[in-house]
């Protein structure tokens, strides 16, 4: 009995050394303790203690240590793990990890997280919105836009540019407006809400794109001539990166330069000749400088050695002689500026390049950086900005509309689909919100703009479906009142540009956040190719045994962790929230011990087992949006309120985390799954979806104006006028719930129940009964104008559907 109770705190001691992560010697000196005790206890003797001295002073001797052990292994690292092309190299080294790298420890730092301070706009943004975002959305009717001029007016192109629509990026001692990432969030979101080609058209400028690229890398004389002229408007910019053959493979571009000399401006100059040929380019068609990425040759060596100079970046006017614009792609019905752009041997010379002839070569690095930045803003606060409004409108339409003598929101069938939608709004604000926090702390968050460019368009078009399921007619029939159809067909476009989402989920997102994230790959890495052998020894050593006690220590917190519930684990806050933080605790120790398992297995080959990767990214991603939600929540003042929006989008968030758990252990290599299970699921599944209860309580949110709802919707563009059809839906929304206990009066007085439709007869037979005032009379009248406007459709004379071919559009004019 003695000796197992001895066996027993041996590992209770090396167990709870590898939970808390203490350092090797900490551990080394807790064991010995234990084996002094057994010695005491004649429990260890001689041979116990030859063991462990074995074992531990190999481990704790450095210079022994790497010699016998380390040497080796970093020979037969070095002969399995390819070394990385540069592209992959510097689109690993582009960019910052933030909060994805907490999630990845096992351990989350959540007083980290709350610690970052909530976004807020300045006064200056604040007014931007209030003011002239305010007013352009005013001027946009999408039913125009779309269907009868396949652009936007005139009008609407010119006040863009004089109010610094295409600046937001720009700083100010150019002209620009320099908001922060947080404020072109919100611009954007209030955008999207009423046009996606208003969206676009404003986010492209202030994503990647010449701008950006510009400020960070171009010459002094390219900013100081190029920065005013797009602040002011004065330039359209666009950027050219894919081609027919190179679309989410960007790296392959087939589009090149060749170092040459030529005339340029009536004398010789050393240049470059350019081929290209690009394919969905946004604002390629109106723009007056392109922006253009290829690859540079210097075949004769003017620049140097190198004769394959690499991806470069450079800016070339539209009007140069060869420059081909102007034509336009149709991407379903969505009719903002895109198009192909082609040129066979335009020759421009050096001072194009983006930085100058010293950044030949430079372009892909420049590429992923900025594309880090703009891909975490522009795409998912556009998804975020749609389902906002849209959420709101189905919860006003929902309420207003009725059918078996009842609002359609009240059934349950439709609850479902309005909780999903609901509850992704407010997460997706939520994520916008604390991925711009970052950007606008300087990071450039790769990983978590991979994430989020995914996953909030991927919900965006779930939502937009579900939208449509609910509205039926009234989202299928296209018109100046519908205001979901062409967000329906501009869904998978979002899906489709700046890495195809299949493409990012089963590739990037895991690819870059393995190897970023972890605390110890990348260092292994760069160890391992050390041309220093003996800074690359010790500094593998260190990576190594470091990398070694990590996996340990997730090994032992996934089993306690999933032994428990992980109840004893850290939570900031002992509310209704608290569970959330601990499983997320234990799902991330899931996620760090699998990846070290599925390297360990799989080595280079995990790049290829896509499916695998897929499922370790989908983990990773979950937790960033659920984490994101919880610092919303905390943010807004732990708004009770906000309750069933928080557990439904967490809950939905960790149940599809769990799924993907569940199918990484299935599939897992080697068939170690079962085994796995065992350490990870000892109970089981431990959590459910949502229930239909928290759907129902979301729903109801949706349905009726209170704070909840306007913490939902905050920000987006709900002004009652012509030309907005989810305003005016919503003053009817007020306008309804005040007539019902008009029409309860009425139906009492007159002593039958009456149908809730023609409210206009209504308030007649209220007057004629004397149980109505000539206010309540005229709100009834009123609200039977805004019931039958939102659940009508429009209809049209066959004429007006023809498309008008061969029509200018007004852009190139106001350009």
């Amino acid at each position: 009995m003695t000796s197992l109770i001895w066996i027993l705190a041996m590992l209770v001691v090396l167990g709870a050394s590898a939970y808390l992560r203490v350092s090797l010697l900490t551990a080394t000196i807790a064991a010995a303790i234990v084996m002094v005790v057994g010695s005491t206890l004649d429990v260890t003797g001689f041979f116990a203690w030859l063991i462990f001295a074995a074992l531990a002073l190999p481990l704790n001797l450095t210079q022994f240590r790497q010699t016998v052990i380390t040497r080796p292994l970093l020979k037969l690292y070095r002969g399995i793990m390819p070394e990385m092309s540069s592209t992959e190299k510097e689109a690993i080294e582009a960019g910052t990890t933030w909060w994805d790298a907490d999630l990845f420890s096992g351990n989350p730092n959540w007083k980290k997280l709350h610690n970052y301070s909530a976004p807020r706009l300045s006064a200056e943004e604040q007014a931007f919105i209030d003011g002239p975002v305010e007013e352009v959305c005013k001027m946009v009717n999408q039913h125009q836009v779309s269907h009868e001029l396949a652009d936007l007016p005139a009008e609407v192109w010119q006040y863009l540019k004089e109010h610094g629509f295409f600046a937001m990026i720009i700083k100010k001692k150019f002209g620009g407006l320099e908001f922060s990432a947080y404020a072109q969030s919100r611009v954007l979101q209030k955008l999207a809400g009423v046009s996606s080609e208003l969206a676009s058209t404003v986010g492209v400028p202030n994503s990647l794109g010449p701008g950006e690229l510009l400020q960070h890398y171009g010459t002094p004389e390219q900013q100081n001539y190029y920065l005013p002229r797009l602040a002011k408007g004065l330039e359209i910019p666009c950027f050219a990166l894919t081609s027919p053959e190179a679309g989410s493979d960007a790296g392959a571009i087939p589009d090149f330069g060749v170092v040459c000399k030529g005339q340029w401006q009536g004398e010789e100059v050393l240049g470059m000749k350019l081929t290209w040929n690009k394919r969905y380019i946004t604002l390629a068609p109106v723009a007056t400088v392109l922006g253009l990425a290829f690859k540079l040759k210097d075949p004769e060596r003017l620049l140097g050695d190198k004769e394959e100079l690499g991806i470069t970046c450079a800016l070339i006017p539209t009007d140069v002689e060869g420059v081909e614009t102007g034509r336009r792609h149709f991407p379903l019905n969505c009719m903002f500026q895109n198009g192909p752009t082609r040129g066979n041997e335009v020759f421009v010379p050096l001072s194009f390049i983006i930085g100058g002839p010293e950044m030949a070569g430079q372009g892909w690095r420049m590429l992923v950086e900025c594309l880090s930045v703009g891909r975490g803003i522009t795409l998912p606060s556009n998804s975020a900005g749609g389902i906002k409004t849209a959420a709101l409108a189905t919860g006003a339409y929902a309420r207003i509309r009725r059918q078996f003598k009842l609002p359609i929101g009240k059934l349950e069938g439709i609850e479902e689909p309005m909780a999903r939608i609901g509850g992704n709004a407010y997460l997706m604000d939520a994520v916008t919100s604390l991925t711009t926090t970052g950007i606008d702390l300087g990071e450039k968050p790769s990983v978590i703009s991979a994430i989020v460019k995914y996953h909030l368009t991927d919900r965006m078009q779930k939502c937009v479906i579900d939208a449509m399921d609910i509205h039926g007619g009234k989202g299928v029939c296209l018109g100046p009142n519908n205001y979901l159809g062409r967000g329906y067909q501009a869904a998978p476009i979002a899906i489709t540009v700046e890495g195809a989402n299949i493409l990012t989920r089963s590739m990037i997102i895991y690819g870059q956040g393995a190897i970023r994230c972890h605390p110890y790959v990348l260092a292994e890495m760069e160890a391992a190719f050390d041309t220093n052998p003996h800074t690359g020894l010790m500094n593998f050593d260190k990576a190594l045994f470091g990398h070694i006690g990590f996996t340990t220590s997730n090994l032992v917190r996934s089993f306690w962790l999933g032994l428990t519930g992980a109840r004893f684990s850290n939570a900031p806050y002992h509310d209704k929230t608290r569970r959330y933080y601990q499983q997320m605790n234990r799902f991330s120790a899931n996620l760090a011990l699998l990846s070290d398992l599925a390297m360990a297995t799989l080595g280079g080959n995990l790049k290829r087992k896509e499916r695998i990767s897929a499922r370790l990214g989908d983990m990773l991603s979950q937790l960033y949006l659920a984490s994101a939600t919880l610092k919303r929540f905390n943010d807004e003042g732990r708004q009770q309120q906000d309750l069933p929006l928080l557990q439904w989008a967490v809950e939905d968030s960790l149940h599809k985390l769990q799924s993907s758990l569940d199918e990484l252990l299935d599939n897992f290599p080697m068939g170690l799954g079962t085994v796995l299970r065992l350490v990870i699921l000892p109970l089981g599944r431990p959590l459910k979806r949502p229930s239909d209860m928290l759907d129902h309580k979301v729903a109801k949110i949706m349905q009726t104006p209170c704070e909840a709802r306007d913490r939902l919707g905050k920000g987006q563009f709900f002004t009652a006028c012509d030309n907005n059809a989810v305003g005016i839906q919503e003053q009817t929304l007020l306008d309804i719930l005040a007539s019902e206990p008009l029409y309860d009066k009425v139906c009492k007085a007159s002593g039958k129940r009456l149908p809730f439709m023609w409210l206009d007869k209504v308030a007649a037979e209220g007057r004629a009964l004397g149980v109505l005032s000539e206010h309540e009379i005229a709100l009834l009248e009123r609200a039977e104008i805004g019931r039958m406007k939102s659940i009508n459709v429009d209809d049209f004379e066959p004429a007006a559907l023809r498309a008008a071919t061969g029509q200018d559009t007004p852009a190139h004019r106001a350009a």
